[in-house]
């Protein structure tokens, strides 16, 4: 009668190795959820930071004021600690005064993938203008 009292008041090993199962696979979900934002917080730092480097670029292009031929320019950069590679393609549009800059910003690693991508046009400067 003793020890079936001590046996009801403790847990069988089914019990804890069920119970052990149920934890660790709670841990390693926990673990997966962790890793995943950790991802996601340096995507987002490395596509501001290339948004930095594609508006950089173009308000330069503004800036100087000069007329951009039409074609395809490629650089780099370096923004917040991390490398970029930059492509600029400058399009003639129906209006002559005007033309479209694509800018795209990419990884070092992945030139495939483009972090950040910005549009945006310049005009033609007037003649005698400063």
């Amino acid at each position: 009668m003793r020890n079936l009292q001590l046996y009801k008041r403790g847990f069988t090993l089914v019990e804890v190795l069920v119970a052990l199962a149920i934890v660790s696979i709670a841990l390693l979900a926990s673990l997966r959820v962790a890793g995943a934002a950790t991802n996601s917080a340096s995507d987002l730092r490395a596509r501001l930071f290339a948004s930095w480097v594609a508006e950089s670029l173009l308000a330069e292009q503004r800036a100087r004021g000069i007329w951009l031929p039409v074609g395809l320019r490629r650089g780099s950069e370096r923004q917040g600690g991390m490398d970029f590679v930059w492509r600029e393609e400058v399009v003639a549009t129906p209006n002559a005064a005007f033309r479209r800059v694509d800018v795209r910003v990419f990884t070092i690693a992945d030139e495939s993938y483009a972090l950040a991508h910005l549009v945006g046009f310049i005009v033609q400067p007037v003649a005698g203008s400063p």
